[in-house]
């Protein structure tokens, strides 16, 4: 890791406060400029609080509920005395914005070749209280569409990945749908990367499982207004945004309730969603290593993957690019949230403004090439 000090200017005040900053190394090339000067005064340490992640059927009920209220979505609480506005700056200067550090996220790439990861609800959507209309706009596709022109690009949802894909419409990228649980690759006539019509499927043989808690969940959660169940193939989405929060704790239980019959299934929480998932050792950040592998770059120190996602289930791929040292986790968020990535966006227009500007970037790369 590489220490950067990074000067943050305080509006109000009219003074600037230096933090000091670890960043992978894999990001300061010799291309990379030096860290900018520390201003006068010393540095100061934020205090990160972790808070336990609901990710298996057991625990109390109200832990559940607490967890869900903390994670949906999922503030850093402060532990200083800091306030509201404070607070939020101290976040960013761990995890500035991707935009304003374009130009350094560019001139860390030199050399290597980047492959996008992107999540779809609330990173190229916005979140909609119906999930059956997330409906991504024309600008966002059309982004998505010419990154794909120049960077191996994956979907990595959730969702089920037929459903994702009706969503997006773009045949020449890679879908991970149901938590990386579901791959499949463009078709070799679209696709210009190794392994075209890759398709993987750990948990083929709970569908039958899958389907059968999906049923249940459906006639059991009638008693919760607001409760909505969806199938996404090889796991079962039970969605609570529309759920007042006086009705967790019975739709908690009813879920658990059901799950105690499914021992090879487990329970695990989104952004106001719940989830059934095999107990299978898979999830996002399997499935962007396998991506890797596919696409020729296991092992490969001449790549930077990109991966940008607004959930706790995005945090098992952030959390793999750092335990590589290698690629580049962007959070989509306006409120601090506790995460591995490195970056930030506050939301899905600021995801399509880094993917033109990262086009751009390639366009003109690409034209200077040719001008030499």
């Amino acid at each position: 890791m590489t220490n950067q000090n990074v000067v943050v200017p305080d509006a109000k005040q009219g003074i600037d406060i230096t933090i000091a900053m670890a960043l992978p190394k894999s990001l300061f090339s010799p291309a990379v400029p030096e860290p900018l000067p520390a201003a006068p005064g010393g540095y100061f340490t934020i205090t990160r609080k972790r808070f336990p992640k609901m990710t298996e059927t057991g625990g109390k009920t109200s832990s559940w509920v607490d967890s869900m209220r903390d994670s949906s979505p999922s503030r850093v609480k402060s532990t200083t005395s800091l306030s509201e506005p404070e607070d939020k700056n101290s976040w960013i200067v761990n995890h500035p914005s991707a935009l304003n550090m374009f130009e350094q996220i560019v001139k860390g790439s030199k050399g290597k070749q980047i492959v996008m990861f992107l999540d779809y609800d609330g990173t190229l959507s916005p979140i909609v209280e119906d999930p059956d209309r997330a409906f991504m706009t024309n600008e966002m596709r059309e982004a998505v569409k010419d990154v794909a022109r120049y960077f191996p690009t994956a979907i990595v949802t959730g969702r089920c990945r037929n459903k994702v894909y009706s969503f997006v419409r773009l045949s020449e990228l890679y879908y991970a749908g149901s938590h990386g649980m579901d791959i499949k690759g463009p078709s070799k006539n679209s696709c210009k990367y190794k392994k075209g019509g890759v398709l993987f499927q750990p948990a083929s043989e709970f569908l039958p499982m899958i389907d059968e808690v999906y049923n249940v969940l459906l006639e059991r959660t009638k008693s919760v207004p607001g409760a909505k169940v969806e199938n996404n193939k090889f796991c079962v989405s039970v969605h609570f945004r529309c759920v007042e929060e006086k009705m967790w704790a019975i739709l908690v239980e009813q879920v658990r309730s059901i799950l105690n019959d499914y021992p090879k299934l487990r329970l695990t929480q989104g952004r106001k969603v719940l989830e059934i998932r095999p107990t299978i050792k898979w999830d996002k950040g399997k499935a962007l290593e396998f991506l890797l592998e596919s696409l020729g770059f296991a092992n490969s120190t001449d790549v930077l993957p990109v991966y940008i996602g607004d959930d706790q289930t995005d945090e098992d791929a952030f959390k793999v690019l750092r335990n590589r040292g290698q690629g580049l986790g962007i959070l989509v968020s306006k409120v601090p949230k506790e995460t591995n990535a490195s970056y930030s966006l506050q939301e899905p227009k600021e995801v399509k403004d880094f993917l033109r500007r990262l086009v751009e970037w390639k366009r003109s790369s690409l034209q200077g090439q040719c001008r030499v």
